[in-house]
């Protein structure tokens, strides 16, 4: 049940009689049974939207077109004899699929942490008396009673509140603490921010108490509707996206390739089974069945890199999406500015350093000498702080055995606090609190060395510091008489001294990160729910540029239409004053127009967000349901460990797309070549073994790509999986690798006159010297000569080379058929290899250069190739 479902509208505008006579309660609370026929309608709890189960998040590892693929080869695999090949691939699909299963498992985790926050009793009165129920049981009408340490149960209007403030950073992100009170508002947009008279389920008590009657529950309340969108299907990152459509092309290329040997061979009167095996043994050629495992092991190394820089990386192939994103989304807090308030300056009334303000707003301050606060004071922390760096240590034990006579305290209504001291032969009282509220009790203020009126003009000082972003004290003070007992009523005719501003203390490294992140090609955008006063400052603090000198706040956005955000989020960098809903939007707005999106946060309003983006970014002191809800987790929030995530994560993406390149065009014009031949050949070009053999080999250096160092100029900027020009790329070198492999054909059977078993021989030895040899060409964007590859990729290359020779002239190569080849066919298949890298380099270049690649010039070093 809802407060709509009662007929209930903007309840923060109400008095309490229309909100009991309109929610069918009294100050004396629901009837149990009037309780129980409304809780029958609902409960208080979150809703689960589109949730997935455990065998439909292991059934969805295998959904997807390379997976399909792959199985599809095991099995032929298999029916060909071959059980190593078969059983390799295998595993690698297991192995893939159990580690995404349980990286997935414990994202769907997020909604039952997030329902902690509701699983506790709450204290309501139930037939006139107080008692304790379940906060599950709670429903609209109910008249709760809240107190410090509290977890507000549901959404209330509060109806009496005594010192109350709440802690909202789970719903807003903002760290302050809200002062409420119980007087109706006139409030238009439903903002938590602006909704003074509201306690919000999730939100803690953080001083005080308080009477509240429910006016929504469960999926009603701002906490509800954040988990339901939390709840919902995550849609397909920008990776897993790239990769099934990567798979639908390769299954109409397998699928085409296949066809069409088989019908040619048919056609051609070969024997059915033996055109059948060799169309099957073709189609597992061309599946590039390593790039899971190859995939694997350059996110799993990148994600070890990252663990020695105390980051966690719960979902590897986030890793990978890292590299690619050119938008980056965070709130203002931890991004640009420390999580805590400092003071900034210490001014006379007219606006002139004033060391002799500092002094006042040292001594009036909870935290001061042998004082103890109650509570936390972020205010007198950031004036205990300002003044240690300020103040000599002798001063400030000058300052510490100045006697305090007596203190008014702070309270809500007041907002400002007073001491009595004895300072330098002066019985003095010194007053600080809100501005606004220090002028009401000020009749003059110092000017100079004289004390003049106050004058209409004065008191709009501080609205114009307060305009600048700035949170502003004041400061006052005025000789007293001795007293017994000082009262609030004592606090008149006091003097204005001056102002202390305070604000978001900027990161240091702030400056540092913005200007890292524009030069990677990422653009940072500030979505918060602080006010746009205050982040307009902070920007201009840490020298960060406001697109079009423009705020969006969260109430411009509720009037846009899908097409009207999607522009806005895409043209303006700060969003303020916005929800958690909003958060969410706004990432689904930016990737829906194509970009991939990181975000960084870490309260429960933030795990929406963080679970639509593409790499959702938390810290380990986040809550439970953000962290559950992240794909990363930064042991400590320093952004500079993400921005070597970036650029780690833009290696891995190199890596892998030299696999997908390498191999997909050199198989393809291996298995175009031997489907060509079958036209004019009276035997089989290979053997159905020697294919999966070839296959096997070919991959085993491949393995080893992850490890390879990758050109300064590919990290860049992002970059994106373009299926069309791998297409390209494909027909590009296939072609090209066909035309060589036409060659070594017509040498080898109009030349050399070679038989059936020395052509097999010789042109698997080519095939795959070939295949190793181009890896070295196709691996960079330079001339090959200027990019060195990693170590253990030449080692591998140089091994896989070394069994393949070894296979051949050993007597294990009768099993495959091999003959014996002489130093004839060795120097031809050495001269053919030679001669394709020569045209594969000058091919590279003509091709990158066309189709817009940054083609690095030649005067480049190799010491600009990162490892």
């Amino acid at each position: 049940m809802s407060a709509g479902a009662v007929g209930i509208d903007r309840p923060w505008a109400l008095s309490a009689e229309a909100l009991y006579q309109k929610l069918g309660s009294s100050d004396e609370g629901l009837s149990e049974q009037e309780a129980k026929h409304r809780e029958s309608a609902g409960r208080n709890e979150l809703p689960e939207k589109d949730r997935r189960t455990v065998r439909s998040i292991l059934v969805s590892q295998f959904n997807s077109p390379l997976i399909y693929i792959l199985l599809f080869a095991t099995t032929l695999a298999y029916l060909l004899g071959d059980i190593i090949e078969g059983s390799v691939i295998l595993v690698i699909v297991l192995i893939n699929g159990v580690l995404g299963f349980f990286q997935e498992y414990k994202s769907e985790k997020a909604l039952e942490t997030l329902k902690k926050y509701i699983t506790f009793n709450a204290t309501v009165l139930r037939n006139g008396e107080k008692t304790d129920v379940d906060a599950r049981a709670l429903v609209v009408g109910d008249v709760v009673m809240l107190r410090i340490g509290n977890r507000v149960p549901a959404d209330m209007r509060l109806l009496l509140c005594e010192e109350f403030q709440t802690n909202e950073s789970v719903l807003t992100g903002e760290s302050g603490l809200v002062e409420k009170s119980p007087a109706a508002i006139n409030a238009i947009k439903p903002e938590p921010q602006l909704l003074s008279n509201m306690a919000f389920m999730g939100t803690t008590v953080a001083s005080g108490h308080a009477v509240g009657i429910v006016t929504s529950i469960g999926a009603d309340t701002f906490f509800g509707k954040t988990a339901l969108t939390l709840s919902a299907r995550v849609p397909e990152s920008h990776f897993e996206k790239s990769i099934r459509e990567f798979g639908n092309m390769l299954i109409k290329v397998t699928a085409g390739m296949t066809i069409f040997v088989f019908i040619v061979n048919t056609l051609l009167g070969r024997p059915l089974l033996e055109s059948f095996l060799f169309a099957v043994a073709l189609a597992v050629g061309i599946t590039p069945e390593a790039l899971p495992i190859v995939i694997t092991i350059a996110l799993s190394s990148g994600a070890l890199e990252l663990a020695k820089k105390k980051v966690v990386v719960k979902k590897l192939v986030s890793l990978e999406d890292l590299g690619n994103i050119d938008v980056f989304c965070a709130d203002k807090t931890g991004t640009l500015s420390e999580n805590e308030l400092v003071l900034e300056k210490a001014l006379d009334a007219q606006g002139s350093d004033s060391t002799q303000v500092m002094e006042y707003g040292l001594l009036c301050n909870t935290l001061f000498g042998t004082r103890k606060a109650r509570l936390a004071n972020a205010v007198d922390s950031a004036i205990i702080h300002f003044a240690s760096n300020k103040f000599s240590i002798s001063r400030l034990s000058q300052l510490h055995k100045v006697q305090v006579l007596d203190t008014v305290d702070f309270d809500h209504e007041r907002k400002r606090m007073s001491v009595i001291v004895r300072h330098e032969g002066k019985l003095l009282m010194i007053t600080k609190g809100a501005a606004e509220n220090v002028f009401e009790v000020c009749t003059s203020m110092v000017h100079g060395e004289k004390i003049r009126k106050i004058s209409q003009a004065d008191r709009k000082k501080y609205e114009e510091y307060a305009a600048m972003g700035y949170s502003v004290i004041a400061v006052a003070v005025r000789e007293v008489r001795e007293l017994k007992d000082f009262k609030p009523e004592d606090e008149k005719g006091l003097t204005l001294a001056g102002f202390l501003l305070l604000g978001s203390q900027p990161r240091h490294s702030a400056a540092h990160t913005i200007a890292h992140m524009k030069k990677m090609g990422v653009e940072l955008k500030i979505l918060t729910g602080d006010g746009p006063i205050v982040t307009r400052k902070l920007c201009r603090d840490v020298g960060f540029a406001i697109s079009e000198d423009r705020v969006i706040l969260g109430e411009e956005l509720d009037g846009m239409d899908e097409q009207a955000l999607m522009q806005a989020a895409q043209r303006y960098n700060i969003f303020a004053r916005i929800t958690p809903t909003q958060k969410y939007q706004l990432v689904l707005a930016l990737r829906r127009a194509g970009h991939v999106v990181a975000y960084l946060g870490d309260g429960v309003n933030d795990a929406p967000a963080l679970r639509a983006a593409d790499v959702g970014i938390s810290v380990n002191n986040a809550v439970d349901v953000a962290k559950d809800a992240a794909h990363i987790i930064l042991l400590n929030k320093s952004l500079d460990a993400v921005l070597t995530g970036i650029q780690d994560g833009r290696k891995i993406f190199g890596n892998v797309t030299k696999y997908i390149l390498n191999t997909i065009s050199a198989n393809f014009g291996n298995m175009f070549s031997m489907a060509a031949s079958s036209l004019f050949l009276k035997f089989l070009p290979l053997l159905p073994s020697q294919i999966l053999l070839n296959n096997l080999l070919s991959d085993f250096p491949m393995l080893t790509i992850s490890t390879d160092n990758v050109d300064s100029t590919f990290l860049k900027k992002p970059k994106r999986w373009n299926l069309p020009l791998i297409s390209q790329f494909m027909i590009y070198f296939g072609v090209l690798s066909f035309v060589f492999d036409m060659l070594i054909m017509f040498s080898l059977l109009y030349w050399l006159q070679a038989p059936q078993d020395l052509f097999r021989t010789a042109w698997f030895l080519m095939s795959l010297l070939t295949e190793v040899a181009v890896v070295f060409v196709l691996r960079t964007q330079q001339s090959f000569y200027k990019s060195s590859p990693s170590r253990l990729l030449a080692v591998a290359s140089l091994a896989t080379v070394a069994i393949a020779l070894a296979i051949i002239y050993l007597p294990i190569g009768r099993f495959f058929e091999f003959a014996h080849l002489d130093l004839t066919y060795l120097a031809l298949i050495a001269g053919v290899t030679l001669l394709y890298v020569v045209v594969v380099e000058v091919a590279k270049m003509r091709f990158f250069k066309k189709h817009g690649f940054e083609v690095e010039a030649q005067k480049q070093a190799s010491a600009n190739i990162i490892p």
